[in-house]
């Protein structure tokens, strides 16, 4: 058996998923559930442009300016409240198109 440490989360704290060009994981450590929207993303950019969010490939580039915060109350099933971090289309795939001149999504 692994010794972890479980944490428990306050009652005023959230997990933050994030959603990111096809991928999804979670910020390591809870947040403040009230926190901003400017906030959250700020934290969600730096934490995936320094490889910091399990299951999301490091990207420098990343820019969280247009997506969306969706908050969520515990539930029976997750116990916890959650803030989403997701791009304003499904999938975080963005509205691309494939070019038929080089094959590439733009």
């Amino acid at each position: 058996m692994a010794d972890e440490l479980v944490r428990v989360m306050n009652d005023d704290e959230a997990r933050v998923n994030v959603t990111y060009q096809g991928q999804n994981g979670e910020l390591r450590d809870p947040v403040y559930f009230q926190s901003s929207d400017a906030d959250v993303k700020g934290w969600v950019t730096e934490a995936i442009r320094n490889g910091g969010v399990p299951g999301i490939r490091a990207d420098g580039a990343a820019d969280f300016h247009d997506y969306v915060i969706d908050r969520f109350g515990p539930t029976e099933v997750r116990p916890h409240n959650l803030i989403q971090v997701r791009p304003k289309t499904a999938f975080g795939m963005g509205g691309a198109c494939i070019c038929a001149r080089c094959g590439n999504s733009h």
